[in-house]
């Protein structure tokens, strides 16, 4: 997949969970981390669509967190970083879907969709 097919906000929160990696030490960004920054992101869709659609976000955000803060970290790793397994399989789904759907780039809402279908089918409240 190529990064410009994503949208600038996308792109914008995938630097954001490359940081939050790099922080807390881990050398993958994980799709925990990637969800967290669209979660938080300000102006983003991610939130508020996820609200709409049934999802506790707070407690979506608790569990994120600490899935993120029980990631191995990895100090010493000298910046080099790379995608998770199952955050390529979502960038991957996404990918499928926005084609499918004729769209040209891939959104936050697209990725936070495969997420929610591929990681978490019974967070709902």
């Amino acid at each position: 997949m190529r990064i410009d097919k994503l949208t600038s906000k996308l792109q914008s929160a995938l630097a954001d969970a490359q940081s939050m990696a790099l922080v807390k030490e881990h050398n993958l960004i994980d799709s925990a981390h990637l969800m967290l920054a669209l979660i938080d992101q300000k102006g983003g869709s991610v939130r508020p669509l996820l609200s709409q659609t049934g999802f506790n976000v707070t407690e979506l955000h608790r569990r994120l967190t600490k899935a993120v803060d029980d990631l191995p970290q990895v100090p010493d790793n000298e910046g080099e970083i790379s995608v998770s397994p199952d955050l390529a399989i979502i960038l991957n789904q996404a990918d499928k879907v926005a084609l499918q759907k004729g769209d040209s780039f891939i959104s936050s809402e697209t990725i936070s969709v495969s997420y929610t279908h591929l990681t978490l089918p019974t967070n709902r409240e």
